[in-house]
């Protein structure tokens, strides 16, 4: 018998993953900058007149840059024809499902010290907090809906489905934002652009199809 020489794709394989990992580990670390940041700032007491604003401020920024980026993962794949950019698509919403964790916990704790009632008259007379709050609550079984043992419970056509959700939570974030911003827009604009931009790549790309993760 012949010798099994892998062909040269096989063979790019190995170096491919390798390339992957390595640029998994470098968005890993990229992503905790700002967290980094934000708590040696905190050690120094660099946050400013108000840190409680500005923790808040800090961690719902990135919450939203995170998910503006997860959601263009998939118009840049289309974009470009690079396939393995979708590679990254988990570990970014993951990260934004991370500030969002951060925010509401920097709200409950820090700003609101655990008073319930308060809490609760916000989410139901503030619309942008109902909305913020429904876009975190929206994010929770996306996050635990990420594994891969997951997708096969649920099955790739509901799993799917269920993804769909964070366009309403990315589209819930940028008003939050919006809202909560009373002078300069220039940052909810930007969110607002990127969330646009991603949206109509897609109806672009699938005119005939329902807007998908995939």
């Amino acid at each position: 018998m012949e010798p099994n020489i892998p062909s040269a794709r096989q063979r790019q394989h190995p170096r491919a993953d390798l390339a992957i990992a390595f640029l998994k580990i470098l968005i890993f670390v990229l992503a905790l900058v700002p967290l980094t940041r934000l708590l040696i700032n905190g050690y120094l007491d660099a946050l400013g007149a108000n840190p409680v604003e500005k923790i808040l401020r800090n961690t719902g920024f990135w919450t939203l840059s995170f998910l503006m980026i997860t959601l263009w993962v998939t118009p840049l794949r289309l974009l470009t024809g690079k396939t393995f950019i979708g590679r990254f698509r988990r570990m970014l919403g993951l990260f934004a499902f991370f500030y969002v964790v951060l925010h509401f916990l920097s709200y409950l704790v820090l700003d609101q010290f655990f008073d319930w009632p308060n809490i609760l008259k916000d989410i139901s007379k503030r619309p942008y907090i109902t909305l913020g709050f429904s876009a975190f609550l929206i994010l929770i079984p996306l996050a635990a809906s990420s594994t891969d043992g997951m997708m096969r419970r649920l099955g790739g056509k509901r799993w799917r489905g269920l993804h769909q959700w964070v366009y309403l939570a990315g589209f819930a974030g940028v008003v939050h934002f919006w809202w909560l911003v009373k002078k300069d827009l220039t940052e909810p604009a930007l969110f607002a652009i990127a969330f646009s931009g991603a949206m109509l790549v897609r109806v672009l790309r699938n005119p005939r199809k329902r807007l998908s993760l995939l």
